[in-house]
């Protein structure tokens, strides 16, 4: 006799006033957030077959008091910025007396902060799912089941339920070839949470994926989320050409991004095996021009090569960057804003995720400042955006109204109409892309409502956005799509710049004024910073 159990999968909101919101690009092709959830998905195909499950992402539909009470188990979980919401799924479900598991990884780096749950799934799940659901059946409500760090093997990776997904809700869909990273940046919780030591999927389980995503229908953006998807070039290598020869035979019909080092500009051919195989963006974590900075922070496969120089590379290679960047660290020596500036302009970037430094658990930053009696007092609760208004929960080692002067001097000045479609300008001059868009239901749609939409971005937009799309017409005709694209996402970047400035300048009003108080600081002893090591 096999048992049942009715399981409701609950995504909770992103915090609101966050960089990667896009929620006016999303409007223009009738999606409802940029991305699906992929880890709830995947731990769904984890479940026994008997078992009935639905998922409710909140960030595009509502959780009602229906879906409750179908349900005999709720799952959720998922990044630092859905925390408020994570917290708040977990009460309510607690007060209809609803057994409520948390995973992902917010809850991995903060179990304290979520023991209302009457479950915790710490790490990956793939290899303690099954003690959890054996838990389950012989009648437990409560525990906490924890694997190892970075020791899964995703080659026992289940197939997503990508058929749980409402599939035209999102901009695109995530798969993932590898998890973990090679090298050991300070601030990063990567290779804390998945290992220094990348371990990827085998060709047939990504193959499976990209064939269950076709088969439901879908067609355009595919996202790999890999932490660094060159971090194991060796299985890269051996991939992409089954990737390259399946995209053929379907006549290419994804076109796919991932996130990389800056190393990538290194390898002619894998950039080459790359774009062949349709990836057209790739975001790069550059974080700081200063030498001194990267040094510092652990990240000195930058400091090894010409990052104008790397970045045309890939341009040229067909693939368009997007790159982060943070202001903050201990090692600035004065203003950095026109450095920063500078770096973002020669490198022709548009989209720069510029943020305030900030120490996530578990980092090796989180536990140097802690040791240095620097961290502020975490309180449970996270503000209401993320990088680029909740940073800097430390004390600055140089004074923290330059640090914020610089951050929104930065900000202030990219996301300028002039000088955002001026980069675009650029970009669309360098972009060789090997192959031509492949145009998918709703198009031109979007561009139409693009067209009508910019001036919305603010003054000065609508004029500098058709000046760029007149120079990339007549320059590189095939770079259009995605100049185009890229300008859809300035319908939120232009205003959500402006609206970080000025927040920015209300906390450098109360500085000024005397008005800010700081943080308690944490204390720790000396045996508590080793077992937080």
């Amino acid at each position: 006799m096999t048992d049942s159990c009715k399981i409701l999968m609950i995504f909770p909101l992103f915090n609101s006033g966050s960089f990667w919101n896009y929620k006016e690009a999303c409007e223009l092709t009738g999606a409802r957030y940029p991305a699906a959830p992929l880890g709830l998905i995947t731990v769904a195909a984890m479940l026994p077959d008997s078992w009935d499950v639905r998922l409710i992402n909140r960030n595009t539909e509502l959780l009602t008091e229906e879906d409750l009470a179908w349900a005999d188990m709720v799952m959720t979980g998922g990044m630092l910025p859905q925390r408020n919401d994570a917290l708040h799924i977990i009460e309510t479900c607690r007060a209809k007396g609803k057994p409520v598991v948390v995973g992902g990884p917010d809850v991995t780096s903060s179990p304290s902060v979520y023991k209302a749950a009457n479950f915790q799934v710490l790490g990956e799940a793939e290899e303690i799912m099954v003690d959890f659901i054996s838990a389950w059946r012989s009648g437990a409500r409560e525990g906490v089941f924890e694997a190892p760090m970075g020791k899964t093997d995703v080659t026992k990776s289940p197939l997503p339920r990508f058929d749980l997904l409402k599939l035209n809700q999102y901009l695109h869909v995530g798969i993932q070839f590898s998890r973990g990273c090679p090298f050991s940046c300070e601030f990063c919780d990567i290779i804390e949470l998945y290992g220094r030591v990348p371990r990827t999927k085998t060709t047939e389980q990504v193959m499976a994926e990209l064939d269950a995503l076709y088969a439901l229908g879908y067609r355009g953006h595919v996202d790999f989320v890999d932490d660094n998807l060159i971090g194991n070039k060796k299985a890269l290598r051996k991939f992409l050409p089954d990737l390259k020869r399946w995209q053929n035979e379907k006549r290419f019909p994804f076109e796919f991004s991932t996130e990389a080092s800056i190393n990538l500009a290194d390898d002619a051919e894998l950039l080459s095996d790359l774009a062949e195989s349709n990836f057209f963006a790739v975001f790069i974590g550059i974080e700081s021009p200063d030498t001194d900075t990267l040094v510092m922070t652990q990240k000195k496969q930058n400091t090894r090569r010409s990052l104008q120089q790397s970045i045309e590379i890939i341009h040229n290679a067909g693939i368009f960057v997007n790159a982060g960047f943070i202001v903050g660290f201990d090692s600035e020596k004065g203003s950095v804003a026109s450095g920063m500036i500078e770096c973002i302009e020669d490198t022709s970037i548009p989209v720069c995720m510029v943020g305030l430094l900030y120490a996530l658990p578990t980092t090796q930053l989180t536990r140097r400042l802690l040791a240095e009696g620097r961290l502020f007092v975490d309180d449970g609760q996270t503000q209401s955006g993320d990088q680029c208004t909740a940073g800097l929960n430390f004390e600055t080692s140089r004074p923290r109204r330059n640090v914020l002067d610089d951050y929104r001097t930065v900000l202030g000045t990219i996301y300028e109409p002039t000088a955002y479609f001026g980069r675009m300008r650029r970009l669309g001059r360098m972009l060789k892309r090997k192959r031509a868009h492949q145009m998918i239901k709703g198009d031109l749609r979007s561009f139409f409502r693009l067209l009508f939409r910019i001036h919305r971005a603010g003054p000065g937009s609508a004029l500098q956005f058709w000046r760029m799309l007149l120079d990339c017409a007549l320059h590189n005709p095939k770079a259009l799509p995605y100049v185009v694209m890229t300008s859809a996402l300035y319908l939120h970047l232009g205003p959500f710049a402006r609206q970080v400035v000025e927040e920015i300048d209300r906390e450098i009003i109360k500085l000024d004024q005397g008005h800010w108080q700081r943080p308690l600081l944490q204390q720790n002893s000396t045996k508590e910073l080793l077992q937080s090591a």
